[in-house]
């Protein structure tokens, strides 16, 4: 990411599938990843559980006006499909391609998936992430999260047994 260029954090479209899904695959790692590492032929992005309407999507662009580039995004969904649990949101993947880390971005796009939960009526916003990472647990506890909970050794990832972290926060 150029230091002249600029960073915008707007709700995904359908059009935005390709590059999300590269920048995932890009940015898989046993750091965060629960799942193996995606082989083609590769699954769509977005499905009938992951929407547009689900990810919000960092994207720079220079001040020169050259075209936007995907760097990031973040996913948004309910925690459980139970009516009694609506009024909390969970992030459930963030991913922030190698040349824009370290330059605010996933600080971005957890404040601002905070502030779409609240406009869509959440009370809370919580995360699941893997004791592990380091970067972003103090992502997390800068933006407000705490630990809730933890689950020992509840992943067995890359041969190395991992804790599963809950963290939470009011919005």
């Amino acid at each position: 990411m150029p230091e002249s260029s600029t960073l915008r954090i707007r709700p995904a479209l359908p059009a935005d599938a390709e590059a999300l899904a590269l920048v995932d695959r890009l940015t898989w790692s046993y750091l965060h990843a629960v799942t193996p590492r995606p082989q083609p032929p590769y699954t769509p992005f977005f499905d009938e559980r992951h929407t547009p309407e689900d990810h919000l999507v960092a994207e720079t662009a220079t001040e020169a006006g050259s075209d936007a580039h995907v760097v990031g995004y973040i996913r948004l969904g309910f925690p459980t499909p139970l009516a009694c649990n609506t009024h909390v949101r969970q992030i459930q993947g963030l991913a922030v391609a190698e040349e824009a880390r370290g330059r605010g971005v996933g600080r971005a796009l957890v404040r601002a998936a905070a502030e779409e939960a609240r406009r869509r009526g959440a009370r809370r916003l919580t995360l699941r992430v893997l004791g592990h990472n380091a970067p972003a647990r103090a992502l997390y506890e800068a933006e407000g999260f705490t630990v809730e909970g933890i689950l020992p050794e509840e992943f067995l990832l890359g041969g190395e047994y991992v804790d599963d972290v809950f963290m939470g926060r009011s919005l």
